[in-house]
């Protein structure tokens, strides 16, 4: 459990700089300026969904090279989520936002959560901890 909880930690901070960083490759969140409220907003749902992530692959033997398997279910599940908000319009690139050819989503959100996954993953001590168990 506490483990759980300084990856939440972890991944709260990264992701919350990360928000900040790359907000500027976004014209709007629904319509309307994108505020610190929201950044830090998307940040607790980003750190849930790491740490959800990273619990997951390690403790589940499906998946055997946990590190790569992290970066993988993070960049899809942060694509998929892209994907969908930008059909929903909750937000819109802004024309510098670089995007993955055929998918068409940016690049920043698309491998956000397999990066700061696998940053979480190593900064928490987990990765230590579990992987020379397996």
């Amino acid at each position: 459990m506490k483990h759980g909880l300084f990856v939440f930690i972890v991944a709260f901070l990264l992701n919350f700089v990360w928000e900040n960083l790359h907000s500027v490759l976004y014209l709007n969140y629904r319509g309307g300026f994108i505020s610190e409220y929201i950044l830090a907003r998307s940040a607790v749902v980003d750190a849930f969904m790491v740490t959800l992530i990273v619990l997951v692959v390690l403790h589940l033997s499906f998946f055997k090279q946990k590190t790569l398997s992290i970066v993988v279910v993070g960049f899809v599940v942060a694509t998929g989520l892209e994907i969908w908000a930008l059909q929903s319009v909750r937000w819109a690139y802004a024309p510098s936002m670089p995007l993955i050819p055929l998918l068409n989503v940016g690049v920043s959100p698309a491998v956000q959560l397999a990066i700061t996954g696998l940053v979480a993953l190593y900064l928490s001590g987990l990765a230590r901890l579990k992987l020379s168990t397996t």
